[in-house]
């Protein structure tokens, strides 16, 4: 094995051994759960088919959500960029989504829609100016140097895209996408535990503060970081892969 995964283990025994000792010293399953109740917990939840039902609800909702907000917030993103008086009229719409508190879009978005579609429509709202805002960024920080040559030799539209613009905007979306994959799974939770709606993971948190199950809540906590951390990876090796390919077959 490898010294770093050697000492990043070491470090993750350190603070559930910490944990452990809390847990000990505090003795109220209630209150502070320990790291072997929290594994029971995990363990006695894998058997139940409600328990993938509502990994693979949480996940297609908040999921679908965040991929339209990452479409049409870098399509915004190019509108605004190529036309200003498009983003002049989109700015208090932007500084809105951004400034209202998401339990507030929650409370509304239950009126409006309902509670079943409530973590694609509030995942959407929150990652959508992220990557809005990142794509401008990226596009107004393309270098003039390439613009002008690209007019020199007459690139195509096309050309300009893939050769330009594109490699000047990848990391600023790369860096709104990780900022907004996090986002939406936090913001997504927060809606199902809100609205309540079947057969999702924010049902199953909720439930298990009624019934005071901090194993429960803890274990469905690390369920989430677990899936949310693999999304994210996921997500970001197929954008490095479709942006190779497209550098490929250009």
């Amino acid at each position: 094995m490898s010294q770093p995964f050697l000492r990043k283990g070491g470090i993750l025994l350190f603070w559930a051994a910490v944990w452990q000792a809390a847990a000990f010293m505090i003795d109220n399953s209630i209150l502070f759960v320990s790291p072997i109740d929290v594994i029971r917990a995990f363990l006695s939840l894998i058997p139940s088919s409600d328990f993938w039902i509502s990994i693979g609800c949480s996940f297609g909702k908040i999921s679908m959500g965040f991929l339209g907000a990452f479409f049409s917030g870098m399509a915004a993103g190019a509108v605004a960029y190529r036309f200003p008086l498009f983003r002049e009229f989109a700015e208090p719409v932007i500084l809105l989504i951004k400034s209202i508190p998401v339990a507030s879009f929650v409370i509304l978005a239950l009126i409006w829609i309902g509670s079943q579609n409530l973590a694609v429509f509030i995942s959407f709202l929150v990652v959508f100016p992220i990557l809005y805002e990142n794509t401008i960024a990226g596009l107004e920080n393309t270098d003039q140097g390439l613009l002008e040559m690209a007019q020199v030799f007459s690139f195509s539209p096309m050309r300009k895209l893939r050769f330009i613009y594109l490699p000047s905007v990848l990391p600023y979306v790369t860096v709104g996408c990780r900022i907004g994959l996090g986002m939406s799974w936090k913001s997504g939770i927060a809606a199902e535990v809100i609205g309540v709606p079947s057969h999702t993971i924010g049902e199953n948190l909720y439930m298990a503060k009624i019934y005071l199950s901090t194993g429960d809540l803890f274990a469905w906590t690390i369920v989430i970081i677990f899936v949310s951390t693999c999304f994210e990876k996921l997500f970001l090796l197929l954008l490095q892969k479709g942006v190779r390919l497209c550098f490929r077959f250009s």
